[in-house]
């Protein structure tokens, strides 16, 4: 192909390498490396003058030394004046940040901390409200008004939580990205941050070719969305194969009520093989706790499939001993250092990016990426 220069960051060399080889074009010669205080260095060792630049990284192992790596890259590109610059990115950086916030051991909150500092006042006790109304009847207006500014002063504060989508976004487009092409979003409003196109591919046919191909007697299996936020993405895939669904519930427990509430099924699942559809699995608090309610339900075999498997901290350990039968995953993620568990099976999606590159590169449709 001409025109066309395909970098590759750190993170994943080995999906630019796939990527490559479909395209039958070799990658883009850099030298990437780090100074002795971890300052990242970035060298582009051939000319990209009035080229097609397709720069491929993912958000995986330092998230933000691969970030600040790919923002330095798509600079060097763009004062080497290329003529467009694309970040490929198979997992997009900090995607997850709109949504609920997780406690430091990666369960989810229970429920969603205040966006904005507000005053409450203390509830009154009945000793309260005896020395109010003594203070009333002695007129003492002056103790009073001392009394509920120090109410105020000890009401406790309502944290802010930062929200870095746009930032990121901002980011990549001062760096000088024209372009970013990506794959399964955890949140829709993230292509609204930008100021130039974005193309979110998705895994949903991917996904449906390999429980076509993969698993058994998929036909009287069941898929479930281990909670309501992927219940779109669930039922997209239960609805195209013809298959029934089923949703694992959370019930949060309300402001009032101090008993914890577990997570209810809806759907029934008794002696049929199971089918967990998610979009990212990181501690792999979620889908664990799902398919050991599954397997309490009656559930025989049961499947996971995950679009993004960050798996970090004890997420591997915590899948050898849960009740999934088989976790199958994307390569948007390196996942070499998994393979050796029996559980984990990976998917290939080079062939979606190297695809959504030749199309991009040709001033070609994308559209045909998103049909069966």
């Amino acid at each position: 192909m001409r025109n066309l220069v395909i970098l590759g960051g750190s993170s994943h060399p080995e999906f630019t390498k796939k990527v490559c080889e479909r395209l039958g074009i070799s990658p883009g010669k850099t030298v990437l490396g780090k100074f002795s205080n971890n300052e990242t260095s970035v060298e582009v060792k051939e000319s990209v003058r009035q080229q097609d630049v397709y720069i491929i990284q993912s958000a995986c192992g330092n998230v933000n030394d691969s970030f600040i790596e790919l923002l330095l890259m798509i600079n060097a590109c763009k004062v080497a004046s290329a003529k467009r610059i694309t970040a490929v990115i198979p997992y997009f950086p900090y995607s997850r940040q709109p949504d609920v916030p997780f406690k430091p051991a990666g369960a989810p909150l229970t429920f969603r901390p205040p966006q904005t500092p507000q005053y409450q006042p203390n509830q009154p006790n009945k000793v309260d409200d005896v020395s109010k109304q003594l203070m009333r009847k002695l007129g003492q207006q002056a103790a009073m008004e001392q009394q509920e500014e120090q109410e105020k002063e000890n009401a406790p504060y309502r944290e802010w939580l930062a929200r870095p989508g746009v930032l990121i976004a901002d980011l990549l487009i001062c760096a000088g990205a024209d372009h970013v092409i990506t794959m399964d979003l955890h949140d829709a409003q993230y292509p609204g941050f930008f100021d130039c196109p974005v193309d979110n591919l998705t895994s949903i046919f991917t996904t449906i070719n390999y429980i076509r191909l993969s698993i058994p007697d998929y036909t009287n299996a069941i898929i479930v969305s281990p909670d309501a936020g992927g219940a779109k993405r669930a039922t997209s895939i239960a609805e195209k194969l013809c298959m029934d669904f089923a949703l694992v519930h959370k019930e949060r427990p309300k402001a009032h009520q101090s008993q914890k509430k577990e997570s209810m099924l809806v759907g029934d699942v008794r002696g049929r093989n199971c089918i967990l559809i998610d979009d990212i699995t990181d501690t792999s608090y979620t889908i664990t706790k799902a398919a050991r309610l599954l397997r309490e339900k009656g559930a025989e075999k049961i499947y996971a499939i995950v679009s993004h498997a960050v798996l970090s901290a004890d997420a591997v350990d915590h899948i050898s001993q849960s009740a999934i039968d088989e976790l199958i995953v994307s390569n948007s993620t390196p996942q070499g250092a998994h393979m050796n568990n029996p559980k984990i099976k990976v998917f290939d999606v080079t062939p979606l990016f190297s695809e959504a590159i030749r199309r991009t590169h040709f001033g070609e449709s994308l559209s045909r990426l998103f049909e069966a």
